[in-house]
């Protein structure tokens, strides 16, 4: 299972979507934009392996803002989202504010929908993104995707209730192994986040996601077996509260 993955973004995209399929018993395609998602879903199309979520990144908020209407329209057909969130990093401070309004957008209308389920980007910005959650408490469930802030942000963000995506990549760092040691077990799922995962400068496949259950077992200190099955029953269970979108309804 993968559960962020940017399959549409290799270099030999079908290539690959032949082969995640099957390999993985389940992927989660996000886009990085509005558009992305129009194109991606009519050329790799979803299927109850593979769900294809629209998105905004926060990185081309200042080149995609226009299609915020888009997106919120697509909202309304499906129950996965994403990319979405913000990213208060040096390089993308000068959309920081655009970011915030396009996000808060998001969250906001997931919330007067009933609730959605996103994988959300919060690179040196987790305090904001969790901040518009409390304002917007119905939105749904946040999957944070590569988190890397801090242990009492994290503990935090698991107080709100939500989920964990870890990949190989993040798995590489001290930082990453540190929080991922202290989240909560059973709302942890793997991710690849290919082709932006990378290790050793090669990227990452989405069924390398599964790869994070070795390293997870010497950190929750668990055999593997055991890790390998809690991560399937936690993955099941995201997997079944997007069903409605897998079936194309809402």
């Amino acid at each position: 299972m993968d559960f962020h993955c940017h399959l549409d973004l290799y270099p030999n995209a079908r290539q690959v979507y032949a082969e995640t399929l099957k390999k993985n018993e389940f992927t989660w395609l996000v886009t990085t934009s509005p558009k992305a998602y129009e194109a991606t879903s009519r050329i790799l199309l979803p299927s109850e392996r593979l769900v294809v979520s629209p998105g905004l990144h926060p990185e081309v908020a200042d080149r995609k803002a226009e299609e915020l209407d888009i997106l919120l329209s697509q909202l309304q057909t499906v129950m996965a989202v994403g990319e979405v969130g913000l990213d208060g990093s040096a390089k993308y401070k000068e959309s920081y504010a655009l970011q915030h309004r396009i996000f808060t957008a998001v969250v906001s209308n997931c919330a007067a929908l009933g609730g959605r389920i996103l994988s959300v980007h919060s690179r040196a910005a987790a305090n904001e993104v969790l901040n518009c959650f409390e304002m917007h408490s119905d939105f749904g469930l946040a999957v944070l995707h590569w988190f890397t802030d801090s242990p009492s942000i994290l503990r935090r963000a698991a107080s709100l209730g939500c989920w964990f995506s870890v990949g190989p990549a993040m798995l590489s760092s001290v930082n990453g192994r540190n929080l991922a040691s202290l989240m909560p077990r059973d709302r942890v799922v793997p991710e690849s986040d290919g082709p932006f995962g990378k290790i050793a400068g090669l990227a990452l496949m989405p069924w390398d996601a599964a790869n994070i259950a070795i390293a997870l077992s010497a950190l929750w200190k668990l055999p593997s077996d055991e890790v390998i099955n809690m991560l399937r029953i936690n993955g099941e269970t995201l997997i079944s509260l997007m069903s409605k979108n897998i079936n194309g309804e809402v």
